[in-house]
């Protein structure tokens, strides 16, 4: 609103009549003419700008001036609480904003409403119920505070898709107007329209259907056209492996979908990375502990800060019988002949899908807890030994390396041991002897270095504030606005030298 001027008096009427004022006003008009005189051009330049600064100055506070609050509601919606007018920059989303594509409805919710038909094993309805986290967790009573356990689930290996796209859609930096995106969010369960058809009599072509589907549509979006799809990203749900198909024999395993032309330049979120693509970054798997808020995460954080924990290793896992010389298979024999010791958890007997109140017991009560390669070079039960404040023992390079870069902390030697495979297969009381070295300090630093970096690991619900705290989804976000800002000024940068 322009500012309110009042307006100047009217002038005085005119004065018919001799006076003495009139001698003084020709006195006046002399001394004026007289100080004129002596002002030089320049000082009157000088003058002009001054009043012209005064002016903008004025004008600027007056645009600057908040305008009256919002009325406050607890109940607003995202649509209003974020609006396609928000600010091209401000401090909360200083990387940018994300806008979330509306896609048909076949590439993730009719995957979710058919969740019994999307697994040829299983209904897959509870691993997608409750946003990705699966169903509340029972049996926690003497493992977990009774005060906690309602932000705990049973929650998928492989239910991230459905996760990142919840959070996103109440994400602090989504925006509306994809005309002020910095990025592009693909909310397409892949991982899901993928599971049904990777096992059985499944041609290549069953495999790629959806990918190639979504693909089209998205083409068509004019901020894809804009970019060739650099500036996009999307969440792959299951090791990347899955979607790295090299031929078109239905004989093969996963889908395509990575290969394919539209996916070139295509950003991919994934619980497991190829350490060979720079256009992947790993995230970390979710867990079973769901916080709530600050106080969730600094009660668990104190629980396993103070845990007096009655072994020195724990194992949990199952035997591969038709792997060949099954590494897990080795770990199960050493950890059974060193029974005190090592503490194991045996899934062959135990149930351990999703987590399980004996899994979080082992890890809680042992120091270390040995992490061999899962189907991957990653596991997600590593997530769920540190979740537990437990110290990850790794046997081979690729389960850490080039991996959760944006998550875990560059100095990895702080939170981790490191023991190579070879050397266990041919002695494996090597595993004993490297640990035994370990100080009850060292020991306790190691483990104050998981209880720190904790809270990067874990997926809070949505619309939850954590006190300033970033959780797994925040840092990844973070991480994907700052990588395309920086991208688009270098392109910006390159463009002005051509």
């Amino acid at each position: 609103m322009l500012p309110t001027t009042t307006p100047p008096p009217p002038p005085p009427p005119a004065d018919h009549h001799h006076s003495p004022k009139k001698s003084k006003k020709l006195e006046l008009k002399t001394t004026i003419h007289s100080v004129k005189s002596h002002i030089s051009a320049h000082h009157c330049a000088w003058l002009t700008v001054t009043v012209l600064l005064q002016l903008l100055i004025i004008l600027f506070l007056n645009r600057a001036s908040p305008s009256p609050p919002l009325p406050s509601s607890h109940h607003r919606d995202f649509e209003s609480a974020t609006s396609a007018a928000a600010p091209l920059y401000d401090e909360t989303c200083k990387y940018g904003r994300i806008y979330v594509y509306d896609l048909p409805p076949m590439f993730n919710k009719d995957l979710l409403d058919n969740c019994h038909d999307i697994d040829p094993w299983s209904s897959r309805c509870n691993a997608v119920s409750n946003g990705g986290f699966g169903p509340p967790a029972t049996g926690l009573d003497g493992v977990v505070p009774a005060n906690l356990t309602p932000a705990w689930y049973w929650t998928d290996m492989y239910a991230a898709e459905v996760i990142y796209h919840e959070r996103m859609m109440s994400y602090k930096c989504r925006t509306l107007n994809p005309d002020q995106a910095t990025a592009f969010y693909i909310p397409f369960y892949v991982g899901l329209a993928v599971g049904k058809y990777l096992w059985f009599n499944y041609t290549s072509k069953d495999r790629d259907f959806h990918s190639e589907e979504m693909l089209k549509w998205v083409s068509t979006q004019q901020p894809f056209k804009n970019s060739n799809g650099s500036d996009h990203f999307i969440m792959l749900g299951r090791l990347t492996w899955d979607f790295r198909r090299l031929t078109d024999n239905d004989d093969e395993w996963g889908t395509k979908f990575i290969y394919m032309p539209l996916m070139k330049n295509v950003l991919r979120l994934a619980v497991e990375r190829s350490q060979w693509d720079p256009l992947e970054i790993s995230v970390p798997y979710p867990t079973a502990f769901h916080p709530r808020s600050e106080p969730d995460i600094r009660q668990w954080q104190s629980l396993i800060r103070d845990r007096k924990r009655a072994s020195p290793i724990s194992f949990v896992g199952a035997t591969r019988k038709k792997i060949r010389n099954d590494f897990r298979g080795l770990l199960m024999g050493y950890c059974k002949t060193e029974s005190s010791s090592c503490r194991v958890v045996d899934c062959s007997i135990t149930h351990c899908y999703d987590g399980a109140p004996a899994i979080l017991e082992a890890f809680l009560d042992s120091d270390f807890c040995l992490q061999p390669k899962g189907d991957g070079f990653t596991r997600r039960s590593a997530f769920d030994c540190m979740l537990a404040g437990s110290i990850p023992v790794y046997f081979w390079r690729g389960s850490t390396e080039f991996q959760y870069e944006w998550h875990l902390p560059k100095m990895s030697r702080t939170y981790y041991v490191f023991i190579d495979h070879n050397i266990v297969r041919n002695d494996t009381s090597i595993i004993k002897q490297v640990l035994e070295k370990f100080s009850k300090e060292e020991i306790r630093r190691m483990r104050e270095t998981i209880i720190e970096f904790l809270p990067r690991l874990l997926y809070s619900r949505p619309n939850t504030y954590l006190g300033g705290i970033d959780d797994a989804f925040d840092v990844a976000m973070e991480g994907v606005l700052r990588r395309f800002k920086q991208q688009k000024m270098e392109n910006r940068a390159f463009l002005l030298q051509g």
